[in-house]
């Protein structure tokens, strides 16, 4: 059994209280143990602050690429440890498990490659100079320069891996520290990769900092040149929003909170068609892959009426294909969910759900004994019922909602909307007028849209991946925030500045020393 100790002021500290254990979801097994009562998270942060802050800054970004380039190495080198303790720690089957962990490489390389591109200079150049008014000699440029305090990340517990890793990237390359608060689900796969750079001498003093367990007074620690990045509910978003220190310090604040992603199939889709089957063979995929326990995962799936019986069909066929199971089996397609309070909270978001809709399609095959497993399935919703619950509550499982509508645009766009905001909507369909009004009726709503049709309809990426080069977040009910989406990230963590004086003069001191890209 692990310990998950702390990386606090560069040493590995453990609580002293009563530990909290971990369990692994398929056998009941507990499988590790943490504490962080009597840590000083105040004294951490501070140090992440004094220490951390100016040995980044005084990086290159290409310096800060080189080391995200050798983190995201040596998680590739450790691959199969993780992926074994992916399956014990949230029951994470072999595809899940890579996933996440290939995910969290890749987008560390990723951004790697734009510190190369961005060069010798330590801070970036936004735009040209601007004159002030009629001044010849008077201009104004903005810079992004880091900000000089530390990255609280605040992580979920579906992504350990990947989920740390897209914000961790993001503000080593833009020069300021993080102490990560992985959710304690699955943190021993967030310990275990920054144990391996620990251990491997990859980090600067003070770079990166980790705490395992419960937060404590962690938000009451905050300055006004921190940033706190959550992902989670919008429950528990809403109360590090309002936190009195995070209040009363203006400390920034990006948040990642659910979302009742939508995917819309298109009135001239028929069956047979290229894009009638990316469009069911999707839908099933992000239903099935790490259990439905993606926050870019369909919940609402809307379908013309005429293609109701159609796609029933589809959806069956491709469920019929799931096994479901032990996670470490390599024909298991559905694992279990994270934890047993999460299944509870499934099965009874699974009841809610079911007095509101039908049985519309499901796997088959019997559901294991002894696990925090659930069916995946698809419902319909009743025709005359009030169905204002799906538009407002996920089920965060294995579980979507079929919406029929008439096919009009306006319909589709209506009823997305009524989700209050969300990360991704996937619009299918080969009609570009129809397809256009769609797009751009939803897109207000979303951070991301992704538009199916037969010129894509063999593309490896599927809606529900989350890639480092474009937004990933969204408005409303997704929490409003915006992470990743390339050098758009980086103003998470810095501040732009207007720098206003003698152009001769400015250029003096600043020169070209600032990137621009």
């Amino acid at each position: 059994m692990l310990t998950l100790d702390s990386l606090l002021n560069n040493r590995w500290i453990a609580g002293t209280g009563a530990p909290e254990r971990l369990v692994d979801p398929t056998s009941g097994q507990v499988v590790a143990e943490t504490s962080t009562e009597g840590l000083d998270r105040g004294a951490a942060l501070a140090y992440a602050r004094e220490v951390g802050g100016p040995a980044l800054r005084a990086m290159t970004f290409a310096e800060r690429g080189a080391l995200l380039k050798a983190m995201a190495r040596a998680i590739h080198a450790h691959r199969e440890a993780l992926l074994t303790l992916s399956t014990e720690a949230y029951g994470a089957t072999r595809g899940d498990g890579k996933f996440d962990v290939d995910g969290a490489a890749g987008t560390l390389a990723f951004y790697a490659g734009l510190g190369k591109r961005l060069g010798d200079a330590r801070w970036r150049v936004d735009g040209d100079d601007e004159g002030v008014m009629d001044s010849k000699r008077l201009v104004g440029r903005h810079l992004c320069v880091p900000r000089h305090g530390v990255a609280i990340h605040i992580n979920a517990f579906n992504f350990p891996a990947w989920g740390m890793a897209e914000k961790l990237a993001v503000s080593l390359l833009a020069g300021v520290p993080a102490l990560v608060k992985p959710a304690t689900p699955g943190a021993s796969v967030a310990w275990r990769i920054v144990r391996i750079w620990h251990e491997e001498g990859l980090l600067p003093d003070g770079a990166v900092s980790l705490l395992c367990g419960e937060p404590g007074d962690l938000l009451d620690h905050v300055g006004p040149q921190d940033v706190v990045a959550f992902t989670g509910s919008s429950a528990t978003g809403r109360l590090v929003r309002g936190h009195p220190a995070v209040l009363a310090t203006g400390c920034r604040v990006n948040v990642e909170a659910d979302s009742l992603n939508a995917s819309v199939l298109g009135p001239d889709v028929a069956p047979g068609d290229a894009t009638f089957e990316q469009f069911a063979r999707e839908v099933v995929h992000e239903l099935s892959q790490k259990a439905g326990q993606k926050c870019t995962a369909v919940r609402r799936v809307l379908v013309p009426e005429a293609l109701l019986e159609d796609v029933r069909e589809a959806f069956a066929d491709h469920l019929s294909r799931l096994v479901m199971g032990d996670p470490s089996d390599k024909a298991t397609r559905v694992g279990p969910l994270a934890t047993e309070r999460q299944h509870t909270v499934v099965e009874a978001g699974l009841s809610a759900l079911s007095a509101l809709t039908d049985p519309f399609a499901e796997a088959g095959g019997d559901v294991p004994a002894g696990g925090a497993f659930v069916r995946p399935q698809v419902r319909v919703r009743r025709a005359g019922v009030d169905d204002a619950w799906i538009h407002t509550h996920e089920v965060f499982g294995p579980v979507a909602t079929v919406l029929p509508y008439d096919g009009a645009a306006e319909t589709a766009v209506r009823e997305v909307a009524r989700g209050g905001g969300g990360l991704v909507c996937a619009v299918y369909s080969d009609d570009r007028d129809w397809a256009r009004d769609v797009i751009l009726g939803v897109a207000p709503w979303h951070g991301r849209v992704w538009w199916g049709s037969a010129k894509v309809a063999d593309a490896l990426v599927t809606p529900g991946t989350v890639l480092p080069g474009f937004i990933h977040g969204g408005p409303g009910k997704a929490g409003g925030g915006e992470e990743l989406g390339g050098v758009r990230a980086l103003g998470l963590y810095e501040q732009r500045v207007a720098v206003q004086g003698d152009r001769v003069l400015l250029e003096r001191i600043l020169g070209d020393g600032g990137a621009s890209v």
